[in-house]
Order: C-alpha cells, then sequence, then structure tokens
C-alpha cells in the first residue's frame, strides 16, 4: 500500500525567500477591492436615475400588466367565438 506524504525539496538556489504575508493585508486584498469594485458599479448604475430624480424606494403595488402587441383597450377588444366550434376568445380545454 502506497502512502502519500508532503515532499521534503529545499527552495533552489537563486530563488527568493519572500516575507510572510500579513493577514489583514490578505484579507484588505481578497475583500477589499471586490467590495469597492461592487460598489463603483452600483453607484455606476443608480447615478443617472438619481440625478432624474428617480426613486428608489421598495413598494408593495403590483405593477401595472402590460400586454405587448395585445388590443389597446384590453381583453374586451378580443373577438368573441362565433359558433361553438370556434377557436376565438381564448383556449379550450378539455378534459
Amino acid at each position: 500500500m502506497t502512502v502519500a506524504a508532503p515532499a521534503n525539496a529545499n527552495v533552489p538556489e537563486g530563488w527568493s525567500d519572500p516575507d510572510a504575508v500579513d493577514p489583514l493585508h490578505f484579507l484588505a486584498l481578497v475583500l477589499g477591492i471586490p467590495l469597492a469594485l461592487a460598489l463603483v458599479i452600483i453607484l455606476v448604475v443608480i447615478t443617472p436615475g438619481l440625478i432624474r430624480g428617480e426613486k428608489f424606494a421598495h413598494s408593495n403595488a403590483a405593477p401595472d400588466s402590460e400586454w405587448f402587441g395585445g388590443p389597446r383597450s384590453g381583453t374586451d377588444a378580443l373577438p368573441a367565438p362565433d359558433n361553438a366550434e370556434s377557436k376565438a376568445g381564448g383556449a379550450s380545454g378539455k378534459w
């Protein structure tokens, strides 16, 4: 049975031996830069709306329905079925 073991190798000659990285500096790089970038992107997206005076408050009101390409007066403008076999006026589900 073969067991994996860590490699025991020395640093090659001519390579530098870097100093240890400060954990706070590491966290600043790993967390700080993405957070700063996200804030900049958010500001770039929101600023034009704020300049125009738009409000960004959440509202519980449901938005109005919009039917693209449909009649302007709503479903009242749809044709009614002419007879029992007509397919006009909506879906005809059968069980």
